[in-house]
């Protein structure tokens, strides 16, 4: 593109050191219609970049693709059709333009449709009583009657009052303790059977 600095410089050799548009293509490095186009436009014009519109090769083809798109949402995703198989089908519709044209216009869809889709989330971080509880199975290693006992125990902890429990399931054999329950009071004091201590 060319400035004004340009243009002016263009000018003044021409209208005023009264040199040849020749001698005018050697020293700017321009080309003679460049310089001839500058040389007949009125003084002050500010050169201006005007950009050709041209046509897409693919914008015949848009609707046959936004109908295929429709066509994918319905299938399971390993069904759906991928931009090469999208390109065959064109080209078979009389489409000469290129693979990267093709994505392009599909990655400007996919993104216009996710942009379209709502993912707002609203997470809670407070929670009434009896509307959420976290819950794990675990193996730990505890001394019982002076030796060590492997033992699964499952872990609850009620999200609203953060009361945590803790039970034990059959690894204790002979000692009979198949139903022994560990529970670790917390701050408001509640049992797992709702009774305060």
């Amino acid at each position: 593109m060319i400035t004004m600095v340009m243009v002016g410089k263009i000018r003044r050799m021409y209208f005023r050191e009264r040199l040849s548009i020749s001698e005018i293509v050697r020293r700017t490095s321009r080309s003679r219609n460049t310089v001839k186009k500058w040389l007949c436009e009125p003084p002050g014009r500010e050169p201006k970049y005007q950009r050709v519109e041209q046509r897409n090769k693919l914008a015949p083809f848009e609707a046959q693709l936004d109908q295929a798109l429709e066509v994918d949402k319905l299938r399971r995703k390993r069904e759906r059709r991928t931009a090469l198989q999208l390109l065959v089908e064109l080209r078979a519709a009389g489409y000469s333009g290129g693979y990267s044209q093709l994505t392009a216009w599909l990655r400007k869809r996919r993104q216009a449709a996710g942009a379209a889709v709502s993912t707002a989330a609203f997470v809670p971080l407070k929670f009434g009583l009896g509307e959420a509880f976290q819950f794990d199975w675990s193996d730990e290693q505890l001394l019982i009657g002076g030796l060590m006992r492997r033992v699964q125990l499952s872990h609850l902890k009620l999200c609203a009052s953060r009361a945590f429990f803790l039970e034990e399931f059959g690894t204790c054999g002979r000692m009979g303790c198949n139903e022994f329950v560990f529970r670790r009071q917390d701050e408001c004091g509640l049992h797992m059977d709702g009774n305060k201590c």
